[in-house]
C-alpha cells in the first residue's frame, strides 16, 4: 500500500509516525513545501494544555483524542528518546483575578496526574491581586527539537519526504491508495474550507536558565520555560493573516510578562516568531472520496487544530489511521 500524508508540521509528523507504526507494510511518503523551522508548530512553545474550548465532531471523541495524546507524550517522555525529542515533564501556574472558570480545564483536570487549586500562599508567588489559580504537571513538547527527530526517525524507518507545493489533493489520483492531508492552515486553499481561520500568535524566546516553572494569567500571558529559552506570550489575532513580528505586541508581551514575573527583565532575546495557527470548529478528521474526471481519491482529512496541534496531534493521528485502515477496507471491497 502507498500512502502519502500531505504537510510536514508537527499533525503531519506524528501521523506519518503513526502510520509506520500501525500499517508496518505501507509505503508512506510525506509531501511538503514547508519543513521544520518554517511551519506553525515550530512557533509553538509546545505545552500541554489544550484549551476548553477545543473541539472535535463530539466530546467523547474530543477527550478520546485529548487522552491518547497524553498518553502517548508521556510515554515518549519515559524513553531514552526524550531528551532529543524535546519531550520533558513540567508543571506550572494558571492565575487569574478575573473568573475562576479561567484556571479550570474540565478536558484535562482529570488525565493530568496532578491538577488542583491553588493554596492562598500560592497565589502570592507572582505579583499582582489573583484571586484564583491552579497548579498542574503536564508535559512539554519543544518542536524545534521535535521535528527534526520525528523526521529522522521517519526516514529511519524507510519513509520517503518529497518536497512539493500542490495546487490541489485531486492531482494525487493514482499515485497513492490514500492521502492523509495534514495542511493546516494550507487546507483554506487546498479545501477550499471557509471554516478555517488564522488565529496569529507572536512569541519571544528569551535566554533565563532559572526559570523552572510554567506560567499563565489573565490576557493571554504566559512564561513557558523550554528545552532552548523560555516561551514569552502572547496574542490572538482572530482572522489575521500578517506573519511580520510586531514591535507594539512584543513591546505588551515583554510588560506583561514581566510584570507577572519581575525577574525577566533584561533576560536577553534569541529570537522573535509569528505563526498563524489554522483554527477550526471543529477540528477536521474524517474521510472524503474527493470525485476527479478519472475516478475519486481517497482522502483522510486530518487539520485545523488551532494553537493545539502539538497538545493534540497524537491523538489525531491514532484517529486518522483508524479512518486510513477503513478507506483500504473499503478499497478492497470494491
Amino acid at each position: 500500500m502507498n500512502i502519502c500524508v500531505v504537510g510536514a508540521g508537527v499533525v503531519g509528523l506524528t501521523t506519518a509516525l503513526e502510520l509506520q507504526r500501525e500499517m508496518r507494510n505501507a509505503n508512506v511518503t510525506i509531501l511538503s513545501d514547508r519543513f521544520e523551522q518554517d511551519t506553525c508548530s515550530d512557533v509553538a512553545a509546545g505545552l500541554f494544555r489544550p484549551g476548553t474550548s477545543f473541539s472535535g465532531p463530539t466530546e467523547e471523541i474530543t477527550r478520546k483524542w485529548i487522552s491518547d495524546a497524553y498518553s502517548h507524550w508521556d510515554e515518549l517522555r519515559r524513553t531514552e528518546h526524550s531528551a532529543r525529542a524535546g519531550v520533558c515533564q513540567m508543571s506550572g501556574y494558571i492565575f487569574s483575578s478575573r473568573d475562576p472558570a479561567i484556571v479550570r480545564n474540565h478536558y484535562i483536570e482529570k488525565v493530568l496526574p496532578v491538577y488542583r487549586a491553588a493554596t492562598e500562599q500560592e497565589l502570592t508567588i507572582c505579583p499582582g491581586e489573583w484571586k484564583y489559580g491552579s497548579f498542574f504537571t503536564t508535559i512539554l513538547a519543544e518542536c524545534r527539537l521535535f521535528q527534526p527527530w520525528a523526521t529522522e526517525r521517519f526516514l529511519d524507518n524507510g519513509g520517503r519526504i518529497v518536497t512539493v507545493a500542490l495546487n490541489n489533493l485531486q492531482e494525487l489520483r493514482g499515485k497513492y491508495d490514500v492521502v492523509v492531508n495534514c495542511t493546516g492552515l494550507g487546507a483554506k486553499r487546498l479545501c477550499n474550507d471557509h471554516k478555517l481561520v488564522p488565529i496569529r500568535g507572536q512569541v519571544i524566546k528569551v535566554r533565563a536558565s532559572w526559570v523552572k516553572t510554567a506560567f499563565y494569567a489573565d490576557f493571554d500571558t504566559y512564561v513557558i520555560p523550554g528545552f532552548e529559552g523560555v516561551t514569552l506570550g502572547g496574542c490572538r489575532n482572530f482572522d489575521s493573516y500578517n506573519t511580520d513580528v510586531s514591535r507594539h505586541d512584543s513591546a505588551a508581551i515583554r510588560e506583561r510578562c514581566e510584570s507577572l514575573l519581575p525577574s525577566l527583565k533584561g533576560a536577553p532575546v534569541l529570537r522573535e516568531s509569528v505563526g498563524l495557527r489554522p483554527h477550526r470548529d471543529p477540528v477536521r478528521v474524517e474521510l472524503e472520496l474527493l470525485p476527479t474526471a478519472n475516478g475519486s481519491v481517497r482522502v483522510v482529512h486530518n487539520y485545523g487544530h488551532g494553537g493545539y496541534g502539538v497538545t493534540t496531534a497524537p491523538g489525531t493521528a491514532k484517529h486518522a489511521v483508524k479512518l486510513v485502515r477503513e478507506a483500504l477496507q473499503t478499497n478492497s471491497k470494491l
